[in-house]
């Protein structure tokens, strides 16, 4: 059963009439890698968007369990269903990873039956940091580390889908290796990854690739 359903999904910008998604339909399940895939233009960084529940759909529904998720809070749904990594890594440089990864606990509101510092470096550890690099700032890592930790932080509070923009885009080949390496671990263990992507290395590591094409489509 899909966990994430896509509707007849269309958005536009409000000062454009050309739509950047049109009437997409979409299936994504818990324990597969997606990839999302297109031209620069396609709408691959919007439906991320839409997907997070940052940006609003101007037309169609989404479901997560077939839930229509404007019934939940756009709060609850992206500190507690939904893990985004950013291409940018989008981390506070000048605190050290373990504190990353506390801070987005803080911001979730969860409720966690252990201290937080020790999940933090539980998982920090899961996607191959040291407990000496857990304790470095972001600015003393290596763009991989930095990555890694962006996991981390997405998985701070355990939800069930992980979107990641372009999370190889800044990485060498080795280092993308090892990053598709933590998302096929994340999805055996059910987590259901969604991923934009230039790379068709990561492509063709997904189980299941979407490609966008360019619409000229009007509202």
């Amino acid at each position: 059963m899909s966990i994430l359903t896509l509707d007849n999904i269309s958005y536009h910008y409000d000062r454009s009439k050309t739509k950047v998604l049109d009437n997409l339909n979409m299936e994504f399940e818990a324990g597969k890698i997606y990839t999302i895939v297109g031209k620069s233009g396609a709408g691959k960084t919007t439906l991320l968007s839409v997907l997070s529940s940052l940006a609003k759909p101007t037309g169609g529904k989404i479901f997560l369990n077939e839930k229509d998720i404007t019934k939940i809070d756009r709060y609850k749904f992206r500190s507690k269903y939904v893990g985004v990594i950013f291409q940018s890594f989008n981390l506070l440089t000048h605190l050290t990873a373990l504190e990353n990864v506390v801070l987005s606990m803080d911001i979730s509101g969860k409720k966690f039956d252990r201290p937080k510092k020790e999940i933090a470096l539980e998982l920090l550890y899961k996607v191959g940091l040291s407990s000496d690099e857990a304790k470095r700032r972001v600015l003393k890592l290596s763009g991989g580390q930095q990555q890694r930790v962006a996991i981390a932080r997405a998985l701070s509070y355990d939800p069930d889908i992980i979107l990641a923009d372009e999370p190889t885009g800044n990485l060498d080949g080795e280092t993308q290796d090892e990053i598709i390496g933590i998302f096929r671990m994340l999805a055996n263990e059910g987590k259901c990854v969604i991923i934009v992507t230039h790379s068709p290395d990561v492509a063709s590591s997904s189980d299941i690739t979407y490609e966008l094409q360019k619409t000229a489509k009007t509202a």
